[in-house]
């Protein structure tokens, strides 16, 4: 029988979106509303889905929204053009471009074209150098990370503790999660690690830590016995792995599992985010919150 205090990433997240909206009337009340422009290339199914559910969050946000929908064929330069006459656009604070783009366009051509101050995904060398060198009131924060802090600070309350000085080991080193994790765990006084693939003795140095962030991207890797008793769990993965059965339409059903083996982890942890329903439902509302910090940045 689990003990471990679930982070439910729903409810944390909806509490997130109430708070945005709330502050966001009241600077529509100063005249400025907040302005969120995503930009998809292509037909891909799943970032279709990821941007209209940004487009709803947003307009639930009381935001001006737009998105740009743009064919697969569409040329880089004209990609670029859009980016620059956002840039320039005052209505608009917050300027998303879905990925993955199309193997023609250079995604990082493409990310480094966007006014930092508008760069709500925090994937910009500017905003990344100015969160690693602790410049937060001038960063915007990527939001996956972003969300997890607010899950750590939730678990910590449920506990009765706070970061600073406990160990900390993020699985996972790239750019959009596992290293600004890293950073701002550090900025919280955390003595941490990143650890990764060629990490000798990954096991060991999992069960070292007092909070465990998983974001690998493979299914169910961290084993419960990889998890040192009342560690806070942070589960960033989402796999899609084959389920039981058949779907209405015939096809083999899939279920979605985390990079922790979760009902291994949770007899252990003393907290511990879902896969589904954790830390991905955070990710959208703290895209609402940079761009809220944005507009409210740029209206001084």
């Amino acid at each position: 029988m689990s003990t471990a205090t679930i982070l439910d990433g729903k409810a944390i997240a909806d509490e997130t979106i109430a708070r945005v909206a709330g502050e966001t009337a009241a600077l529509a009340a100063r005249g400025v509303t907040p302005g969120l422009a995503t930009v998809l290339v292509g037909e891909d199914p799943a970032s279709q889905a990821y941007v209209a559910s940004k487009g709803r969050a947003a307009k639930s946000c009381g935001f001006h929204s737009e998105q740009h929908t743009l064919p697969d064929a569409t040329r880089e330069a004209d990609l670029l053009a859009l980016v620059e006459k956002l840039n320039r656009d005052p209505k608009i604070h917050g300027i998303l471009v879905q990925l993955p783009l199309p193997k023609a366009i250079d995604a990082a051509r493409v990310l480094e074209a966007i006014d930092p101050r508008k760069d709500v995904d925090g994937f910009h060398p500017i905003n990344v150098g100015l969160l690693s060198i602790g410049e937060m009131a001038r960063a915007l924060v990527p939001c996956t990370p972003a969300g997890a802090m607010i899950m750590l600070d939730k678990a910590c309350a449920a506990l009765g503790t706070s970061l600073a000085g406990k160990e900390a080991v993020v699985i996972g080193r790239s750019n959009i999660v596992g290293k600004p994790m890293a950073q701002l765990l550090l900025q919280r006084h955390c003595t941490v690690t990143i650890a990764h693939s060629r990490t000798r003795t990954l096991p060991a140095v999992a069960r070292r830590a007092d909070v465990l962030v998983a974001a690998v991207g493979q299914p169910e890797m961290v084993r419960g016995d990889w998890v040192k008793p009342g560690a806070i769990v942070v589960d960033v993965g989402i796999n899609r792995v084959p389920g039981e059965g058949l779907d209405a339409a015939g096809k083999p059903k899939t279920r979605l599992v985390g990079d922790v083996a979760y009902a291994e982890a949770a007899e252990v942890a003393g907290a511990i985010t879902p896969v589904p329903g954790g830390v991905g439902r955070m990710t959208v509302a703290m895209l609402m919150a940079n761009t809220l910090e944005a507009a409210r940045r740029a209206a001084g």
